[in-house]
């Protein structure tokens, strides 16, 4: 369908799919619409409504990206798909051969951001579950890796890390819950458990820290691919806990561009399911949250 329909219907067609999703999928509306609530206690129900909506919107769209992207975007062509902002001095040190840490977070088209560095030739590996289908997760993983860039199972990727060189640069999704062996941190003013891996890596290697998005402009097939805050090695060095605090920092500069424009963020994400211990589970009990739920969807 992607392939013999305009871009324009094909981008429609995802938005109607994630408007079904966002009407028949009662748990994740539930857990978007709490979260939202969380994250911005300011806003009205109207507003959490028309944010939680349109990010399910934004999911759907997302898988017509990864099969658009394969079909159309080439060296040759890539300035109708994209642009790129404050990304010059990564570009650079990459060119340089300085191995960089990219991390981003479940929002926009996270996707393309691996996809575009690899069709120019930069070294890039990227850590990742496998998808539960496995025949899905061949597919995605062969649009993935078609222009070179590697993808390591996240369950196998301690064990690899020591044996990459200092070039390459490693991709990974920092806002997904860590469970009881990470270390809680503030997002969106609520502690949320956080990979501690990531900046431990960065503290053992040495490895600046590259904190960006992939963020869809409008409804189109049209990203500005940007980078929002660099950490480097001498910020830590004179830091108590150097693991603590830089993941303080990437987790604050994914928060920041998450806010300027929060409806591309995947709320249904279980972002807040670990609680520090003597902490309720969630912001409400489930009851009070089906209760919620049920009261914006009227609005």
């Amino acid at each position: 369908m992607a392939m013999v329909l305009p871009i324009a219907i094909d981008m429609w067609i995802a938005r109607l799919a994630g408007r079904a999703l966002w009407l028949l999928y009662r748990r994740g509306r539930t857990r978007a619409i709490e979260n939202l609530k969380a994250s911005f206690p300011d806003k009205d129900r109207v507003w959490i409504n028309s944010v939680g909506r349109r990010s399910f919107e934004q999911i759907a769209m997302l898988g017509m990206d990864v099969i658009l992207t394969q079909k159309i975007v080439r060296k040759d062509n890539w300035r109708r798909y994209s642009t790129f902002k404050h990304v010059e001095r990564v570009k650079w040190m990459m060119k340089e051969g300085r191995g960089l840490i990219l991390v981003t977070g479940h929002y926009g088209n996270f996707e393309i951001i691996g996809y575009m560095f690899s069709l120019f030739g930069f070294q890039l590996y990227s850590i990742a579950r496998p998808l539960d289908n496995r025949f899905v997760d061949r597919w995605l993983r062969s649009i993935r890796e078609r222009h070179g860039q590697r993808i390591i199972d996240k369950k196998g990727a301690a064990d690899m890390m020591p044996s990459l060189p200092s070039s390459v640069s490693i991709g990974m999704i920092a806002d997904q819950d860590a469970g009881r062996k990470g270390i809680f941190v503030d997002f969106f003013g609520r502690p949320a458990s956080t990979f501690k891996s990531i900046a431990l890596l960065a503290v053992t290697r040495q490895m600046p820290v590259v904190v960006g998005y992939g963020r869809r402009i409008g409804n189109r097939f049209f990203f500005e691919i940007g980078v929002t805050r660099i950490i480097f090695p001498d910020q830590w060095q004179d830091k108590d806990d150097p693991v603590r605090w830089v993941t303080v920092e990437f987790t604050k500069a994914i928060e920041q561009f998450v806010r300027e424009d929060p409806t591309q963020y995947w709320w249904v994400h279980r972002r807040w399911k670990t609680r520090p211990r003597g902490q309720a589970k969630g912001p409400a009990a489930v009851g009070l949250a089906e209760t919620s739920a049920s009261g914006l969807e009227r609005g």
